[in-house]
């Protein structure tokens, strides 16, 4: 395959084997994520429906529903448990905050039910543990849906083929305003150490260089350093508003990220060969047009935007069909939970290299 057929080929799903079907979706948790990003592109899906909203009252999830054509049921978490309206879902999407992750997967594994968890995948490495434990027996696929994005695939198909000879280095960065997504107000569950686990930024953000750089370069961390503060009053609980990370892989590659949730909306992500360059500019945080670039040797550069008008929905639109592909045909999805218990090991490995100051290795 021609650099000219990656690229021109960006928006073709390389995945999907599906011919029909549909996979209703139990939504637990109804954020301002779920609402906004995730229940649209649902809908927006080939093969996916919303038909049962979960929350904390009667009154959210069926505030949440009534605006859910395809809604035939509203429940409250402890319903969700219990096991009420089974009959109506045949999968869970699980979007609450991270400390809450292992009790509702752990419910739809008593159910028999398919899980797509949020990342990160619980607040601390023992509680993710214990979350892929319950879900043996279930499919359980973990929402990094930067490896559904079709530009991404299609760096790590380009990575795999030499197009920029050995992988060198790694540069990620993500930043944003989150206060600004709850107008000023610090009372949210990203700065309480006990539902974000060990901190805001990194566990935040962080997470989609780590990932989405295992997942080009097919590599995993062996070794961290990192070092992070807080200034801000509004993240006085947690040590992470601002943070910066390095890791080396098992093929040797360094990645350096840079995240803060108290900066200017940006995102960028790019590989650097022995052979020529890599970058998707910007990413992670729904910003469009996204362009991916291949520059090679010599100076020459080939550039594709794919056209999305609506970068998280496109994104999490694949996502979400990609699960219900794997879910309905029978195979088991990924990413999987034991690829994301070596996020969790890292992001834990992250903190205590903050922590200590030292070079920490990612066990």
């Amino acid at each position: 395959m021609t650099v000219n057929d990656y690229l021109n080929g960006v928006r073709q799903r390389d995945w999907e084997e599906l011919d029909a079907g549909t996979l209703r979706l139990a939504v637990v948790g109804l954020g301002w994520w779920t609402r906004e990003q995730a229940i649209p592109s649902i809908r927006e899906s080939k093969f996916c429906q919303t038909t049962v909203a979960v929350s904390s009252s009667h009154e959210k999830a069926e505030d949440a529903a009534d605006e859910i054509p395809t809604a035939t049921a509203a429940i409250t978490y402890e319903e969700f448990v219990d096991g009420r309206a089974t009959d109506e879902y045949d999968a869970v999407y699980v979007c609450t905050p991270n400390a809450y992750h292992l009790q509702y997967v752990s419910a739809a594994a008593d159910h028999g039910k398919a899980v797509l968890c949020e990342k990160p995948m619980e607040a601390t490495l023992e509680r993710a543990e214990e979350l892929v434990a319950a879900a043996e027996d279930i499919p359980l696929m973990v929402a990094y849906r930067m490896q559904t994005d079709p530009q991404v695939r299609r760096m790590r198909e380009l990575v795999r083929d030499g197009a920029i000879g050995d992988p060198v280095a790694v540069h990620g960065h993500m930043e944003q305003q989150m206060l600004d997504f709850v107008s000023g107000n610090p009372d949210q569950w990203r700065l309480d150490p006990d539902l974000a686990g060990y901190g805001s930024t990194v566990m935040d953000l962080g997470i989609y260089p780590l990932n989405t750089a295992r997942f080009v370069l097919d590599a995993d961390p062996v070794s961290v350093t990192a070092q992070m503060h807080s200034e801000h009053d509004a993240f006085d609980e947690v040590p992470d508003e601002h943070a910066t990370f390095s890791l080396q892989f098992d093929d040797g590659t360094y990645a350096a990220c840079t995240v803060s949730q108290n900066a200017n909306l940006s995102g960028g992500f790019q590989l650097i060969g022995t052979e020529g360059e890599l970058r998707l500019d910007p990413a992670f945080l729904g910003m469009t047009p996204q362009t991916l670039t291949l520059r090679g040797a010599e100076g020459r550069e080939m550039k594709i935007d794919d056209g999305r008008r609506d970068l998280f929905g496109d994104e999490m639109t694949e996502e979400f069909d990609y699960f219900a592909d794997r879910v309905i045909r029978g195979v088991e999805p990924t990413p999987d939970g034991d690829h994301a218990l070596v996020d969790m090991r890292t992001l834990a490995a992250i903190y205590e290299a903050a922590h200590t100051g030292t070079r920490v290795t990612v066990e």
